[in-house]
C-alpha cells in the first residue's frame, strides 16, 4: 500500500479538482483543497503559500472565469507564476497541469491560451507534467444551455471522444502519487472510449433531460481553428489512454 502524501488541488471546487480531491482522500491521502471560496487565490496568490506548507504534488485543474483569449490566458500565466514560485519555496517536487487534447494546433480563444498555460509551467523551477483530456462528458450540457435560443440550441459542429471528469481526475490522482516526469517528458493524453458527435451527443442529453429543445450543427466561419473541431484533429493520438464511461453509459 501507498504511503500517504499531501497533495494539493488548484481548483479543487471545480469540475475536475473536486473528483480529484475525492479520488485521493479516498485513497488515504492528505489533500488540500485551493479555491478562492477557501480563502487561496491562485491570481493574486493569497493564502498560496500557507495552502503550499509541506505539499509533496500540486494538480493545476484551476480555471478563470472568462473563456477569452487574453482573459484566459491573463488568468493561467498568473496563476502559474503563483504556483510555481510558491510551490518551489515549499519544496514542491511536481505539478500535474490539466490541458485539453490538440492544445498544440490551437491558433485562437481558449485552446491557444492553455498551450500558453503549458508553456509556462513547463519553464518553471518545479518539474510539470502535461495531461491534455478531451471534452468532458459535463461540456455537453454546458453548451446546449448556452446556445438555446427558444426551441433551438445550436451547438458547435465537432467530432471529440468525450471523457468523464472522474476518469481524468482518477489519472491525475495517478501521476501526482507517481515520480517526477523525466525532463522533455510529452504530454499525457487521455479521452473516451469512442469517437462521437457533440451534437448527437447533446440530442441524447436533451432527450434523457425529457427537453423539446431541437439540436442544430453550427459552424463559426470566423473561428481560425473550426477545421480543427469539424475534421478531427482534435481526435486523441494513438498513444491516448482511452477509459470509460462512454456518455450513454454516464447519462445513465
Amino acid at each position: 500500500m501507498q504511503a500517504p502524501r499531501k497533495i494539493a488541488v488548484a481548483g479543487g471546487t471545480g469540475r475536475v479538482g473536486r473528483h480529484a480531491v475525492d479520488v485521493l482522500e479516498a485513497a488515504g491521502h492528505d489533500v488540500v483543497s485551493i479555491s478562492r471560496s477557501g480563502g487561496v487565490d491562485v491570481v493574486t496568490g493569497e493564502g498560496l503559500a500557507d495552502a503550499l506548507t509541506g505539499v509533496e504534488c500540486v494538480i493545476d485543474a484551476a480555471t478563470g472565469p472568462s473563456p477569452e483569449q487574453q482573459a484566459a490566458t491573463e488568468f493561467f500565466t498568473a496563476s502559474t507564476q503563483n504556483l510555481q514560485e510558491a510551490g518551489e519555496r515549499a519544496g514542491v517536487q511536481q505539478i500535474v497541469v490539466v490541458s485539453i487534447i490538440g492544445a498544440d494546433r490551437f491558433t485562437a480563444g481558449y485552446g491557444a491560451a492553455k498551450l500558453a498555460h503549458e508553456r509556462s509551467m513547463q519553464a518553471g523551477p518545479v518539474p510539470a507534467r502535461v495531461v491534455r483530456a478531451a471534452q468532458f462528458h459535463e461540456f455537453v450540457a454546458q453548451l446546449l444551455d448556452w446556445g438555446r435560443q427558444g426551441e433551438i440550441s445550436r451547438v458547435p459542429k465537432m467530432r471529440t471522444q468525450l471523457v468523464a471528469a472522474r476518469t481524468v481526475a482518477e489519472l491525475l490522482a495517478e501521476l501526482a502519487t507517481g515520480p517526477p516526469p523525466t525532463p522533455g517528458a510529452s504530454p499525457a493524453e487521455i479521452a473516451g472510449p469512442r469517437e462521437e458527435s457533440l451534437v448527437e451527443m447533446a440530442s441524447l442529453l436533451a432527450a434523457r433531460r425529457g427537453d423539446q429543445v431541437r439540436v442544430e450543427a453550427v459552424s463559426d466561419p470566423d473561428d481560425p481553428d473550426r477545421a480543427l473541431y469539424e475534421n478531427g484533429a482534435l481526435l486523441p493520438g494513438p498513444d491516448a489512454i482511452l477509459a470509460g464511461p462512454t456518455f450513454v453509459e454516464w447519462l445513465r
